[in-house]
């Protein structure tokens, strides 16, 4: 698998990892950080040809908040943040995108496309018919498509780590400290996947995905109405600082935030800034 892997990233398919979210590798905290509340189980439901899993927190009743992880990441990346917002008396949506986490692949093929419209499928399942959404890398991705192609969903849009065309990133990521090994991710995907086997092919998958897509047009990014927030770390080691401010140059009314000494896993390794941000911009 790692062959395979160095394969993909010699072939200019270099940037898996940033799309890959963190699954539930531990960064320790830069700052002092209480332990996350653990999180219990969750459910499955069909949806578009997969059995998907979710999980949902917090009062039945209170605002809906949308939580979408990284490629090959899962619901545990948002284990800092969950009970930050359900404190703040939001219900919190989380599920793992068909293919990873604890989801199956379907008959579909994994496309941005296909996570929004899989996304608006579990808000009907679940009778939500509009809330926020904290998107982080390809979640970032997937909420700014879902801001394009259903901005009557949502609420409040964040896009932490995401870019907005393949040229966005940098052509080799530009290594730190708070990167996890990519161990770890495999022990994640087989330690959760109803499918292990497929690990291989999903790299694949994505590693192709991330040579053509996102590739938001000017006039696509111009001509959304959400309130969006574009975050990132000062430091991100896969997405150019360049593209993350071209996205809040052309998205009306767009707030734009580097969170200092951090870049692309700010939820893990600077979970009580991070999550400062993303909840007094949803409370604004």
């Amino acid at each position: 698998i790692m062959h395979r892997f160095t394969i993909i990233l010699s072939l200019a398919i270099v940037m898996v990892l940033e799309l890959i979210g963190p699954g539930t590798m531990r960064v320790l905290a830069q700052d002092s950080t209480p332990a996350a509340t653990p999180i219990a189980p969750g459910e499955t439901v069909s949806i578009n040809g997969a059995e998907i899993y979710y999980e949902t927190h917090g009062p039945v009743d209170g605002p809906p908040v949308l939580l979408l992880h990284g490629a090959i990441g899962n619901t545990e990346e948002f284990d800092n943040l969950v009970p930050a917002l359900v404190a703040a008396g939001y219900r919190t949506i989380a599920f793992d995108q068909r293919g990873r986490g604890r989801s199956t692949w379907g008959d579909r093929p994994i496309t941005y496309e296909q996570m929004a419209a899989d996304t608006v499928a579990m808000l009907d399942e679940l009778g939500i018919d509009r809330a926020d959404v904290v998107g982080w890398s390809d979640g970032g991705i997937v909420a700014l498509e879902l801001a394009l192609t259903h901005p009557e969903r949502l609420g409040r849009v964040v896009a932490y780590g995401a870019n907005s065309r393949p040229e966005g990133n940098y052509p080799e990521p530009q290594m730190s400290d708070q990167m996890p090994a990519f161990e770890d991710f495999i022990a994640d995907y087989q330690r959760l996947s109803p499918e292990p086997e497929r690990f291989e092919e999903l790299l694949e998958t994505l590693g192709t995905l991330i040579t053509v897509a996102p590739d938001f047009t000017d006039e696509e990014l111009g001509s959304i109405s959400v309130p969006v927030l574009i975050l990132d770390g000062a430091e991100e080691e896969f997405v150019k600082p360049e593209d993350t401010k071209r996205m809040a140059e052309l998205i009306p009314g767009a707030q734009l935030v580097f969170i200092p000494d951090t870049g692309h896993f700010a939820p893990l390794a600077r979970p009580e800034e991070f999550n400062r941000i993303v909840l007094e911009f949803l409370q604004a």
